[in-house]
Order: C-alpha cells, then sequence, then structure tokens
C-alpha cells in the first residue's frame, strides 16, 4: 500500500487516528440530537468533521454523508501516494469500494418526508444519493479514472472484501494501481433503531459512556454503531519501486469464505477457515504472525466464537499472538470497519506500537488469548499481521500483511 486515508472516530487523518488508538482514547460518547430520547442507547462513535469546510453548498446537495467521508478519505489516500496521474494510468485504475448501508441519511430523511410529513414530495436527488454505489461512482467522477469501479456490499465484512478483490486485480497484472476502501455513516433514528431492535447494541455504561464497548470481556453487552471511511491506494510493487512511491506495507494473503449456516450467528468453522485461506493465500506459516487485528465487536456470540477460530488455527502459537479490538475505542463501523481496521494494522506495524483492547474488565473462560488489554505495547517487533472481517450473512474475509 503506498497510500493511506481516514476520517473516523478518533483522527481525521491516518497519524491523528492511530495516535488516538496508541494512546487508549475512546471516541465513543452520547448522541446529542433530539431524537435520541427515543432510543433505548444513545451512544455512538461520530467522525468529526465539517463537510461545508470541504464542499460547497450546491455540492454538498448532491452527496450523503457517505460520499463525503469517502470523498474525504480518497483525497488523502491520492495525496499520501504522490500519484501523477496520467490519462493511461487514469483508464486502468480501479475503485473498490465497501459500504452496508449506502446513503442511510437520505433514507432516513426521505421515508421521514414521506411518513412523518405525509408529504408527496421527496429530494429529486434521493435515488442517486442513497444508492450504495454511490460512494465509489463520486470517487471515479472526482478523479476521472475510468477503470473497473465496483462495490461490495456484504455487510461488516464489505471493505475487506473490496480490497481483497483488488488485491486480487493487481496481483493477476490487471492494472498497477487502486484505490480501496470503505465507508459508513449509518447513524440516523432508522437505522439505530434497527439495530436496537436486533438486540445487539451495548448497554451505555452508567458510569462512562466512552466505556460501554467492552470485547472479549464477560461483561460485554453488544456492539456500538461507528461512522467514517478508510481509502488505501494498492499498487503493483515493481510500479511503486520504479515512481519512488512511499510504501506503508503489503498484503500478502486474502481469505474469503461463507459459513452458509445462519445469517446472524457466526460459526469457529468459517471463521477458522477464513483466517487459514489467508494464511495458505500467503504462503504463511502460522507461527510467523505476531498481531491480529480482530472483528472483536463486543456481542456475546463473536467474540468467543472468533477466539475459538483463532486458537483452532494457531494452536498453542495462539498463545504468543497479540489481539486486540479496537472497535473498543472507535466503534463498529459495520461496512467500512475492514478498511478503518486494515490501516490501524498497517500503523501498527509501522510504529511498532499494538493498540489495546479497553475496557477488558471481567475475563471470560472463552475468550482467553491476549488481548493487549487496557494499554497499548511499545517497541514491538512484528512483521506479520492479519485483520479479521466477519459479517452478518455469513461472509467471513481475512487479510494478511506485511510490515513494509
Amino acid at each position: 500500500m503506498t497510500g493511506l486515508g481516514i476520517v473516523a472516530p478518533g483522527g481525521n487523518d491516518p497519524e491523528e487516528f492511530f495516535a488516538s488508538l496508541a494512546a487508549g482514547r475512546s471516541s465513543i460518547g452520547v448522541l446529542d440530537e433530539d431524537w435520541t430520547q427515543r432510543l433505548s442507547t444513545r451512544i455512538a462513535a461520530r467522525a468529526s468533521f465539517d463537510a461545508g469546510a470541504h464542499f460547497p453548498a450546491p455540492r454538498l446537495r448532491m452527496l450523503d454523508r457517505v460520499s463525503q467521508l469517502a470523498l474525504l478519505a480518497t483525497a488523502q489516500a491520492i495525496a499520501s501516494a504522490a500519484i501523477e496521474w496520467t490519462d493511461e494510468l487514469r483508464a486502468s485504475t480501479g475503485v473498490y469500494f465497501g459500504t452496508g448501508m449506502g446513503g442511510a441519511a437520505t433514507t432516513d430523511e426521505g421515508y421521514a418526508t414521506l411518513y412523518r410529513d405525509a408529504s408527496d414530495r421527496i429530494k429529486p436527488f434521493t435515488v442517486l444519493l442513497a444508492m450504495n454505489n454511490a460512494a465509489a461512482s463520486w470517487i471515479s467522477i472526482e478523479h476521472r479514472l475510468t477503470g473497473p469501479n465496483l462495490t461490495f456490499s456484504t455487510a461488516c465484512s464489505s471493505s475487506a472484501v473490496a480490497i481483497g478483490e483488488a488485491w486480487l486485480r493487481i496481483r493477476a497484472g490487471a492494472a498497477p494501481l487502486a484505490l480501496a476502501g470503505g465507508a459508513e455513516a449509518p447513524l440516523t433514528l432508522g437505522t439505530l433503531k434497527a439495530w436496537e431492535a436486533l438486540k445487539t447494541l451495548a448497554t451505555e455504561d452508567p458510569e462512562d459512556p466512552a466505556a460501554s464497548c467492552k470485547p472479549f470481556s464477560r461483561d460485554r453487552s453488544g456492539l456500538v454503531l461507528g461512522e467514517g471511511a478508510a481509502v488505501l491506494v494498492l499498487e503493483d510493487w515493481e510500479h511503486a519501486r520504479q515512481r519512488g512511491a512511499p510504501v506503508h506495507g503489503e498484503i500478502v494473503g486474502y481469505g474469503l469464505c461463507t459459513d452458509a449456516a445462519h445469517v446472524t450467528r457466526p460459526t469457529v468453522d468459517g471463521q477458522a477457515r477464513a483466517f487459514d485461506l489467508a494464511l495458505r493465500s500467503a504462503e504463511l506459516a502460522p507461527q510467523r504472525v505476531g498481531y491480529i487485528n480482530a472483528h472483536g465487536t463486543a456481542t456475546a456470540a463473536n467474540d468467543s466464537v472468533e477466539s475459538a477460530a483463532i486458537r483452532r488455527v494457531f494452536g498453542t502459537h495462539a498463545d504468543r499472538i497479540a489481539v486486540s479490538s479496537t472497535k473498543s475505542m472507535h466503534g463498529h463501523l459495520l461496512g467500512a470497519a475492514g478498511a478503518v481496521e486494515l490501516v490501524a494494522t498497517l500503523l501498527a506495524l509501522q510504529t511498532g506500537t499494538l493498540p489495546p483492547t479497553l475496557n477488558l474488565r471481567v475475563p471470560d473462560p472463552e475468550c482467553d488469548l491476549d488481548y493487549v488489554p487496557h494499554v497499548a505495547r511499545k517497541d514491538q517487533d512484528v512483521e506479520f499481521a492479519l485483520t479479521s472481517s466477519f459479517a452478518f450473512g455469513g461472509t467471513n474475509a481475512v487479510l494478511a500483511v506485511r510490515h513494509a
């Protein structure tokens, strides 16, 4: 990867974002909108940015918040990769993007106009703002990229799948460069009520709302939704070398499979297979993995299943792998989670600092790994890491990366 861009809870660029993780700062808080009174839990993780400072008013009318986040992260990634565009490079560069919910704010607003306000007229651009491929389309339009433009929607593994599929295309020699990542902006009344109905959201911690997300802790009560975007520039190694591009790390493997068992309940078999496929793809011995950025949602089912899957694949070496869930700080970004957590993983390898899992207060016998509790681990020499994304619907994706 030669370029990184991110706008997420905790930071509006990769350095600020990772500094927040390394410091163990939670960006989870209480939403202050009037409609939160209708929610049983009001906690979430917002990205802090001023859309008006980046887009003129006429442009904003064409962009749902999810597309705004995507465009800002993309601009950062392209700038950090120092790409000098040519017509030939634009023609071959594809956009591979993941989102689970697309333009959720636009959809929510449209339904409110129809049903709450009893109006027969909604915004004329509603379809164009809400469609799942809007963010990817705007990225191509903004940068005049005429290669493939693909949107992946596999719930919480969407952006991990997008990145993996972009990597496969580059590895096959189909293009020297691709933009890959994901965005999500689900913090609307309708979306939060839908997740609330699933009974998967965390209970607000009565003493400290920022501590409400508790991955791998026995007292965990559910996930905390977040919003944001991350985009990476994936580039053929020789192409990057010839132009002297900065290299932040290398994707060396990708595992993708489906549980085909239950729409919400994960399986040890499926998650273990995704880990194993990533290792096989990378031709990487399990003993060489030193860090895993876990899916770690803080739901009762996922955390115990993921822990069991890691132990099955890595055996006794699992005890020597540092495993952490950064969702304890930035929340669950759904379709953008894989991309955001890949950025965190790359910067962990680059800086030698492994981010912690916050709020792990009560040991769970079914979660018996080294979760880097409470405080980041510095001066760590880790060459290979994995980052996992497991989704409702059963699509499991694991990316294997190497220190640059």
